[in-house]
């Protein structure tokens, strides 16, 4: 393959260059996706700050949320076809770790997070491990595909929780993947309240029916016993990376309740140990997600589990990535940025 290509490169200092480049043939056991949308998520934005560079470099292809086809498989590939629809798992393990020899290549200690260690998805053919990649429905939009990769991270999460179809939950921020899990959550059988600050996240948990409480506005652990007659929540998720998070987490919870750690804190939090042992409660550390977790994804957009269209907040084309990542950065109103790389070819 020597197509020539349009990508998105990170430069470092907050730029973004769109330029041509030649596309990646596929070698033994790889696939060229020709990508259709990408997602802009969190960790793009770490990356697009700079907090990342000595990571990723100055001429790194970032994005990972994506949805494509498969536009030509390399030596040994008999999983996928040209011209399937198809999403990827971006990651890569290395296969001999003791995570990865005890079943959990999501946690391999070795594991490259293609979009970061490896070029990503910003790019119009992107080729990757063939392993990676799940099969989509032929109906599936492509712009809604690009939610599984974020929907999967909630599914992952509500996995470990062991949510009981009935069962009270909390989830503590309100931002993308706070409303995934609360829309996972939700689909799993949950009674669901939203903690959140930001008044346009506010809104939008609201319009997609969830019962909310502002923190900075209501006293969270009142409003928390008295939505559940005194109980607490069965299953907190700790989603908004604030102390103020992880104190109220504590605080909402049920005896005997499960707390899950999502977000991914900049500074070590300081953790109420004591209401621990007080209630018994336990906490679950959740990162990424595994196989049967994208499945699951795959199935709850596939099914109008999750509301689409209401999560998308606007697409911008691959030459407007620079204006897209900086209208996200000064004024966060969106819920989930996508960029057509592709469109639905």
């Amino acid at each position: 393959m020597s197509e020539t290509i349009t990508a998105a490169f990170y430069r470092g200092d907050r730029t973004f260059a769109v330029e041509q480049t030649t596309a990646q043939a596929p070698g033994q056991g790889e696939v060229a996706v020709r990508v259709a949308y990408c997602g802009i998520c969190g960790t793009d934005m770490h990356v697009y700050h700079g907090n990342m560079d000595a990571r990723v470099g100055l001429n790194r292809t970032v994005g990972h949320e994506m949805s494509g086809t498969v536009a030509e498989v390399g030596a040994g590939v008999d999983t996928v076809r040209v011209g399937q629809k198809v999403v990827v798992r971006p990651l890569d393990h290395c296969g001999e770790c003791p995570a990865c020899r005890a079943g959990h290549e999501h946690v391999c200690h070795k594991l490259k997070f293609l979009g970061l260690d490896t070029d990503g998805a910003m790019q119009e053919i992107w080729t990757v491990p063939a392993h990676t990649l799940h099969i989509l429905p032929d109906d599936l939009r492509m712009d809604h595909a690009a939610l599984i990769e974020p929907v999967a991270v909630a599914c992952h999460d509500v996995r470990l929780s062991g949510l009981r179809p009935g069962e009270d939950v909390v989830v503590i921020g309100g931002g993308p993947i706070g409303i995934l899990v609360a829309m996972v959550a939700r689909d799993a059988g949950g009674k669901v309240t939203i903690s959140e600050v930001n008044p346009h996240r506010l809104a939008i948990a609201q319009k997609l029916g969830f019962d909310t409480v502002n923190p900075a506005e209501t006293d969270l652990p009142a409003a928390i016993q008295d939505r559940t007659g005194g109980k607490g929540a069965e299953v907190v998720f700790e989603v908004s990376g604030t102390q103020p998070g992880v104190d109220a987490m504590t605080t909402v919870a049920a005896t005997r309740a499960r707390i899950v750690m999502v977000a991914i804190h900049a500074v070590k939090p300081q953790i109420d140990l004591f209401q621990f042992f007080w209630r018994e409660l336990q906490l679950i550390g959740a990162r990424v997600y595994e196989p049967e977790d994208y499945e699951k994804a795959i199935a709850i957009i596939a099914s109008g589990g999750v509301d689409a269209d209401t999560i998308i907040t606007d697409i911008s084309p691959l030459a407007d990535i620079q204006a897209a990542f900086e209208s996200l950065d000064s004024t966060p109103t969106a819920m989930k940025s996508l960029i057509r790389v592709g469109g639905d070819a």
